[in-house]
């Protein structure tokens, strides 16, 4: 009988491309008489004989070795009666070695019913191998909770795990052979099949790719990541497409929740340098709205209860009571018309009791309107126009959050959304909460300084002579302007004494506030007693030493004139006090230094008494430091600016006056008292 060879005799065959050719299964027909007929190319490859060595041999002689060739004979009559038999049976090799092979057998008849033996051969050791690698990846692959699918080269579900079908909400037989598109239209659908094509072409893997959107398992969008790896078989012929999905949504929340922490932070930080820079109750305002644009909200206003702007003092809303607002701040993060339907900065406004800024007073907590309605939007806004312009601009989203400081609540900060998509929520509504704590501080420290500064002035303004009139032989003309921050306690007046003659003081208490004008009010009043009793200049700021020393760690500067205009002369002493200027008749401008002389409250040293002359039309200027000193300038150069532009023909006092102030100190970051006194001619 004649034997064949399938394929290429000398063992040559073809590139791997399957699981078959990866397990290289030999196959082997024997006759009826176990005579080798039919010997395929992985015959050779498994047992070493090529088919001209094999065909025509009895199998038992040449393939299985003396002590198993019983068996051997047994299993091949088995299969010759129409048995089956699979397992393993020792074959040896052409070296001579003993292999373990993995059978399946079966009987065969040809078109003349002549038996054959069909012998299916791989090696044992390889059939374990892949066994195994299948048994572990379809365990990893059922078990893991990474959704798996495999799609073909048109994109059509081929397969998916269960994780899978948990995530997609989809039983695998729903989705095979659909596309991504038909079975989840909540995804991006666009970028995913886009994403998987380019993986098909170039063979590149794509890695954690996010995907936010929502399955049929899911009520809301969530976070996905996905991986895409293009499938080949050994010879590289692309089968089609992996895709990897993880939820990721609680990591996502995580990220998120992270970068709106450092967010936060950041907003915080910013907050403490940029709001109460200073104590201007209208300027804390602006500074609070500024940091909530564009970071919290798209526009924020900023109102301010009436009775703290106004008298320095809190109020309490409660019941059906209305709210008196005045607005401070409006700022916007984008050009707006929204900005127009904010109560106008500056003007006063009356809430009734439903508004939502009430509310949140009364309540004394933030209100968050996530969604604004119509309804809603009449709560908001002062009238119905108003209530249009945000309803056009988009307001979508309000949060109202109470200005509080030690206890008290001082106004609110509104908040709007309109072209930030994004309602306000919980988190928001913290932040708020916090930058509205820090600013209300601010605030209320600038409140409490408003309302120290408004009585030091009232007390110092009370304690100031009125406007002097003439006296024999004099022109007077005065000036007091307080500092724009903290009141001082620079203080002036004018004296009539005995025989025609004028008592000029102008002095300064160091310190600020209620205190140092409290300490000017007793130092004027005992220079107008002493005054009465006529003593020389020296010896009036020596009582006056002794009065301060008696107020404990007061201090103060003075210099004081007695002006004889009969005589033409003038006697001064001063006090550690800056000299005064004297302008001669023809226009010359000197400074006055008075000999000796240390603040009033140091005691012990004696005041000295210089005496000028002063001819008919001679300007005598008395003031205080605040008119030639500042943080920017020392005080020489102002000493220089102030004599030169004193110099010079001779103008009113009125204008002489409000051309120093103007020159010397349009804004004084302290107190100023300037005294002129001219004798006439």
């Amino acid at each position: 009988m004649h034997g064949y060879a399938t394929g290429e005799d000398d063992g040559v065959t073809a590139a791997p491309g399957g699981l078959l050719d990866l397990l290289q299964v030999a196959a082997v027909v024997l006759d009826g008489d176990g005579r080798i007929v039919l010997w395929s190319p992985e015959a050779v490859q498994l047992l070493g004989y090529r088919a001209g060595e094999a065909l025509g041999h009895g199998a038992d002689e040449l393939l299985v070795s003396p002590d198993n060739r019983q068996r051997a004979r047994e299993l091949f009559a088995q299969v010759r009666s129409g048995a089956r038999w699979a397992g393993v049976f020792p074959l040896q090799h052409r070296d001579g070695t003993e292999r373990p092979v993995e059978f399946r057998t079966m009987r065969l008849r040809d078109a003349h019913g002549q038996v054959h033996l069909l012998g299916l051969a791989a090696d044992a050791t390889t059939v374990r191998r892949v066994e195994r690698d299948l048994a572990l990846s379809h365990s990893l692959v059922r078990q893991t909770p990474v959704g798996i699918a495999v799609f073909d080269n048109d994109l059509r579900w081929a397969g998916v795990n269960p994780a899978l079908e948990r995530i997609n909400g989809l039983p695998e037989e729903a989705v095979l052979g659909r596309r991504i598109r038909e079975m989840l239209p909540g995804l991006d659908v666009e970028a995913i099949e886009s994403r998987m094509r380019l993986v098909l072409a170039s063979g590149k893997p794509l890695l954690d790719q996010q995907t936010i959107g929502r399955t049929p398992a899911d009520t809301e969008d969530r976070a996905y990541s996905e991986s895409y790896h293009r499938i080949e078989d050994a010879q590289g012929r692309v089968l089609g497409l992996a895709m990897a999905v993880i939820d990721v949504s609680e990591r996502q929340q995580a990220a998120t929740e992270v970068s709106q922490a450092r967010e936060h932070l950041a907003v915080i930080a910013d907050a403490g340098m940029r709001i109460g820079t200073t104590l201007d109750l209208q300027q804390t305002a602006r500074e609070l709205a500024d940091v909530a644009v564009p970071t919290l909200a798209d526009l924020a206003a900023v109102d301010i209860l009436e009775a703290v702007v106004a008298h320095g003092t809190t109020a309490v809303v409660t019941g059906d009571a209305q709210a008196e607002f005045r607005a401070l701040a409006v700022a916007a993060g984008y050009l707006t018309d929204a900005i127009h339907a904010a109560d106008p900065v500056g003007e006063l406004a009356t809430y009734g009791p439903t508004r939502i800024i009430t509310q949140c007073v009364r309540e004394a907590r933030p209100i968050l309107v996530e969604r604004v309605d119509s309804a809603m939007m009449r709560r908001l806004a002062r009238d119905s126009h108003a209530a249009q312009t945000l309803r056009v601009a988009g307001v979508h989203s309000y949060l109202a959050v109470p200005l509080m400081a030690r206890g008290e609540v001082l106004g609110t900060l509104s908040l709007y959304r309109t072209i930030n998509t994004r309602s306000f929520d919980e988190h928001d509504r913290i932040l708020a909460a916090e930058l509205a704590a820090r600013a209300a501080i601010c605030v209320d420290n600038a409140r409490l300084y408003g309302r120290e500064r408004t009585a030091a002035l009232t007390l110092q303004r009370s304690l100031l002579p009125r406007t002097p009139v003439h006296h024999e032989g004099l022109d007077v003309a005065a000036r007091y302007l307080p500092a724009l921050s903290e009141v001082g306690g620079d203080w002036y007046d004018v004296l009539p004494l005995s025989r025609g003659r004028t008592g000029l003081i102008v002095g300064d208490v160091m310190g600020k506030g209620v205190q140092a004008a409290a300490i000017m009010g007793q130092l004027s009043t005992a220079t107008r007693a002493l005054a009465r009793l006529d003593p020389p200049p020296a010896e009036l700021l020596g009582h006056l030493d002794d009065i301060a020393g008696a107020l404990g760690d007061a201090i103060a500067t003075c210099v004081y004139a007695v002006c004889d205009p009969r005589r033409g002369s003038c006697e001064l002493s001063s006090a550690g006090h800056l000299p005064p200027v004297m302008i001669r008749p023809d226009g010359r401008a000197d400074l006055l230094e008075i000999p000796g002389g240390v603040p009033l409250g140091v005691g012990g040293v004696p005041f000295a008494t210089l005496r000028q002359e002063l001819p008919p039309g001679s300007l005598l200027a008395l003031y205080t430091d605040g008119l030639v000193e500042s943080r920017s300038q020392p005080i020489d150069t102002g000493l220089d600016t102030m004599t030169r532009l004193l110099q010079g023909p001779p103008h009113s006092l009125e204008r002489t006056s409000d051309m120093l102030l103007s020159a010397l100190r349009p804004e004084p970051d302290d107190d100023v008292a300037l005294l002129l006194v001219r004798t006439r001619t």
